[in-house]
């Protein structure tokens, strides 16, 4: 996907099956789900060192479980923490926990942003892991505890509503899930996830101190704060665009993606038509366009 208004890093190496030391609380393993939405997989991250928590166990993979419970050898896993449930992240924790009687920690069940419209249907249904069920809900701000470590929730609902990141106090370390990744911009579908909250989130992150995101697929992002501020600018470049798109005359979502996403293999168009529907539900809620009552994918939007 050719990027305008900033640069990806796509050379990442997933060391399939081992643990790969992020300085001397961190480990980082890589589930073999590769794919044009996962990119090499999804990460799952080891904290702590003895007593440990897992952060995204990922898919109901049993060879990655498996691998995770090899990496642990001779320590013990107490907690395991889901940034958020989609069914790349958060099915493998039923797996994990089974094994290790370990707790079960994430905002809440899956829960779209906002109700559907009539006639409306998510889209993304079927990523949803509709039964996680938490043991212990996490708020914002709430911390976990563990040996020699303590991590503390941040809620950043956009990409999913339940969305968490999670900072490592003393460090300059934070989990960011899927609300920031180094390989591509992140996926906003409504009703799944919401732009307004999404960008919410990047001011939310942008302000605070920590430099060095660990992603839920990819490399490390580093210089992250100002790598989000890049990020929220690409988001208005490409709203701008949209706007410009319905001011020279198009009136559907097909017809947006087909101008400004026309260097985007055609396989990726569905997932930028869920990008641009989310923006334009941003611009509509913020009075920039107006569009008919419980418009849907296919809506007309106009300018206010």
């Amino acid at each position: 996907m050719r990027m305008t208004f900033m640069d990806f890093e796509r050379d990442f190496d997933p060391a399939y099956g081992r643990a790969v030391a992020i300085g001397d609380q961190v480990r980082r393993m890589t589930v073999p789900n590769g794919g044009p939405f996962t990119f090499h997989g999804t990460n799952s991250y080891i904290v702590g060192r003895g007593d440990v928590a897992v952060i995204d166990p990922g898919p109901d993979d049993p060879e990655h479980i498996e691998a995770i419970l090899r990496a642990t050898a001779g320590e013990r896993i107490r907690q395991i923490l889901v940034t958020h449930t989609h069914r790349d992240h958060s099915p493998g924790a039923a797996r994990l926990k089974a094994r290790t009687g370990a707790t079960l920690l994430g905002e809440g069940p899956h829960r779209l942003s906002r109700p559907l419209a009539t006639g409306e249907t998510n889209m993304l249904d079927a990523s949803g892991d509709m039964d996680f069920v938490p043991d212990r809900a996490l708020a914002d701000g709430d911390r976990i505890n563990g040996d020699g470590w303590t991590l503390t929730a941040i809620a950043t609902p956009g990409h999913a509503a339940n969305h968490l990141a999670f900072a490592l106090e003393g460090t300059p370390l934070l989990f960011s899930g899927d609300h920031v990744m180094k390989w591509a911009t992140t996926i906003v579908a409504p009703p799944d996830g919401a732009m307004s909250d999404y960008m919410a989130s990047l001011d939310k992150l942008a302000e605070r101190p920590e430099t060095i995101y660990l992603p839920g697929h990819g490399g490390p992002v580093e210089d992250a704060p100002s790598f989000v501020r890049g990020l929220k600018a690409h988001r208005r470049m490409r709203e701008a665009a949209i706007v410009d798109r319905i001011g020279r005359g198009d009136r559907t979502i097909a017809d947006i993606v087909a101008a400004i996403y026309r260097d985007t293999p055609p396989a990726l168009h569905g997932a930028a038509a869920l990008s641009v529907f989310a923006h334009l539900e941003d611009l509509v809620a913020r009075g920039r366009l107006r569009a008919p009552e419980g418009v849907t994918l296919l809506g007309i939007f106009e300018p206010a």
